[in-house]
């Protein structure tokens, strides 16, 4: 007996669309079966976007500064930013993220100097504010980026996701249409999809080295 040597499995948005309707106990007969699905599965991949962090939804990119200028409109596809970096002759600092208030309080917001904090305006179009002014227009903003993911748009496409989190999609799917198709089956199906969900994200984290070092204090008795 062999193996099939094959690591390319992969499923379409037709073929979500039938798993989660089976789940359901039920069959896709008419193209509004389609566009119903199609329209859950995009709200839910908007729901995963307020869950938390999908590590491969992570781009680094870049914007190259202006002196004195300390806005700049990011892509309409980014969510959140995880960390910025300013770029000076090869050599990267990091900026503090303020909250709205904190950057509300600076006094004078025309200082310019190689920025050290940054505030994202979380606007339809997010904007990012950097502080102090930049100086010069030689300096490069890095910052990673949690960006949306495609849209399911046609019944062919694929969905830009890593395969371990297949199992949590077509259980979500079937949680979405189960409420509008099978309310019998609710309860079952959210708990199955909110399994799957938990499980992934638990898989899809950062794994860098930890150490708890206690603190050992010495008390001297008479």
């Amino acid at each position: 007996m062999t193996t099939s040597g094959s690591k390319d499995f992969e499923l379409d948005v037709a073929e979500y669309i039938e798993e989660a309707f089976e789940r359901c106990g039920l069959e896709v007969r008419t193209g509004y079966d389609l566009k119903t699905a199609k329209r859950s599965m995009n709200l839910m991949l908007a729901e995963w976007a307020n869950r938390g962090l999908n590590q491969w939804t992570i781009k680094q990119r870049t914007v190259t500064l202006t002196q004195g200028d300390g806005d700049y409109d990011l892509g309409t596809d980014v969510i959140d930013i995880l960390s910025v970096v300013v770029r000076r002759s090869n050599t990267d600092y990091a900026l503090d993220r303020i909250s709205r208030d904190s950057f509300l309080s600076i006094p004078n917001k025309t200082t310019q100097g190689r920025p050290s904090q940054f505030f994202l305006d979380r606007q339809v179009t997010p904007n990012l504010k950097v502080w102090p002014v930049p100086e010069n227009d030689t300096d490069v903003i890095y910052y990673d980026a949690l960006t949306r993911m495609d849209d399911a748009d046609a019944q062919i496409n694929t969905l830009d996701m890593p395969f371990r989190f297949y199992p949590c999609l077509a259980a979500g799917l079937a949680y979405y249409i189960a409420m509008k198709r099978a309310p019998q089956r609710i309860q079952l199906l959210k708990a199955v999809y909110e399994e799957e969900f938990e499980r992934a994200m638990a898989e899809d984290r950062d794994r860098a080295s930890f150490n708890v070092v206690p603190q050992y204090e010495y008390f001297r008795t008479t």
